[in-house]
């Protein structure tokens, strides 16, 4: 399987050059498929905890947005139990313009802002805006739990 010239610069960056607190290594038997931690960023409740993502690169991309999603369970008003996750430039607001690494930076900010006005875990959302403070709690215990 030969790779577009494009997929094999970016993975070379992405593995020479890593964004900090991301790593992201493709699987010899598939480089369109990546193995990604992302560590939750301070100041926020998913802090100290290392998430394992994977990332898929269509065919079409980059005319499409890689496929993403988390494997670590989180409580994150914008990623779901399947670990899908709502963030505009994965759907509408994608462009060929962005890269892997700009998609993984994204999703790290994410974890910085959880947005419950666009969620994709209404239950957690509704936690969010009826009690802040113990949906973060929550947020800390998942992440010990399951991200470290």
């Amino acid at each position: 399987m030969s790779l577009p010239k494009r997929i094999i610069k970016e993975t070379e960056r992405l593995v020479a050059d890593p964004a900090p607190g991301i790593s992201a290594a493709p699987h010899d038997d598939n480089l369109r498929y990546f193995d990604v931690t992302i560590q939750g960023p301070d100041g926020s409740p998913f802090k100290d905890g290392v998430f394992r993502l994977e990332l898929f690169l269509p065919e079409e991309y980059p005319m499409a947005p890689p496929k993403v999603r988390f494997l670590t369970k989180i409580y994150h008003p914008n990623i779901d139990k399947l670990g899908r996750i709502c963030l505009d430039i994965l759907k509408d607001k994608w462009s060929p313009a962005l890269q892997i690494r700009t998609v993984l930076l994204s999703i790290q900010a994410l974890l910085s802002s959880p947005n419950p006005d666009d969620p994709l875990a209404a239950d957690i959302a509704k936690h969010y805006k009826e009690n802040e403070q113990d949906a973060i709690r929550v947020s800390r215990e998942w992440t010990e739990r399951y991200a470290q």
